[in-house]
């Protein structure tokens, strides 16, 4: 695949994205693959797997080669409403989605806001905390994790988010009653080095809880797909992911792999990235008779 990299110039913010082109497209549509806070970068064993067919990746406005110009907002709409400048600018008709985690949550205002611009979207695992039943809990964890980054800095900030983000089950009302974590624990730094641009905890975690519009996602037109990691067990972005399907009366697909199933790394060696993009070429084509991976957690 031939690879060309692009800027974009939108309200706040100066947008990266590549195009990886293969050398026969076939006949299918685009795919854009993303994530937020995550970058391009992170979706590179994925992509790898897609030689047939156009993919687009993009860097959030916050994250890696994009960046905010100087009174550049960051709003779940925001997001929404760059995917579809990307999308625009790209002029190739209609794309394929994948969506991963904060990008799913993303792509819920871009469906609704531009239905023209998505053919199916596969929103994998997105942590929409307001369909949850420990919505008020994780609302003030949230909101905790925010203040200690502000306050403390990176580390601590950290080490509650890694914290939270490992339970595997609903949150207890007195979850904020335990004691912080240690972040040497988890090798971060004690150290406070001044700076408040991570992605994550400066920006995503802050934003308000965004609420999906239903009868909006349903009337786009759109084939809107909620996907959960096989691997994933009852943590709040799988939670999230079932909570979507409720909400649109259909059923997750199970994905292989936990949260991150498209890459294999230190953490997730046991990921399998090939066999991720086998089931996300299935659910794109429509293949559904090799999807029968039931969902663990029901």
């Amino acid at each position: 695949m031939s690879t060309t990299t692009h800027t974009l110039d939108v309200p706040g913010a100066i947008l990266t994205y590549d195009v990886h082109e293969p050398e026969n497209a076939g006949d299918h549509p685009p795919l854009f693959v993303f994530g937020s806070p995550m970058g391009a970068s992170g979706f590179t064993q994925l992509i790898a797997h897609f030689g047939d067919r156009t993919v687009i990746t993009y860097d959030p406005r916050i994250a890696e080669r994009s960046h905010l110009k100087d009174g550049g907002e960051v709003t779940h709409d925001i997001h929404g409403d760059d995917l579809h400048r990307v999308a625009e600018a790209i002029g190739l008709g209609p794309v394929d989605a994948f969506a991963s985690s904060g990008g799913a949550v993303a792509a819920l205002p871009w469906v609704s806001s531009h239905p023209d611009d998505v053919r199916t979207l596969v929103a994998h695992e997105p942590p929409l905390t307001v369909l949850l039943e420990d919505a008020e809990t994780i609302t003030k964890v949230n909101a905790d994790i925010v203040d200690t980054y502000r306050r403390d800095g990176f580390g601590p900030a950290m080490a509650k988010f890694i914290q939270l983000v490992s339970q595997v089950e609903p949150l207890r009302a007195d979850y904020l009653d335990q004691p912080a974590p240690d972040p040497a624990q988890f090798g971060l730094p004690t150290h406070d080095d001044g700076s408040r641009d991570d992605a994550l905890l400066g920006y995503n975690m802050a934003m308000p809880a965004f609420v999906p519009d239903a009868a909006a996602l349903k009337a786009s037109g759109a084939r809107i797909v909620p996907a959960i990691g096989a691997a994933s067990g009852d943590g709040m972005p799988a939670r999230g992911g079932r909570a979507l399907a409720a909400l649109l009366g259909v059923e997750p697909v199970v994905f292989p792999g936990d949260h991150g199933g498209f890459a294999a790394s230190e953490w997730s060696p046991g990921n399998d990235p090939a066999a991720f993009a086998d089931t996300l070429r299935a659910v794109l084509d429509g293949d559904q008779s090799s999807l029968g991976t039931p969902d663990p957690g029901r």
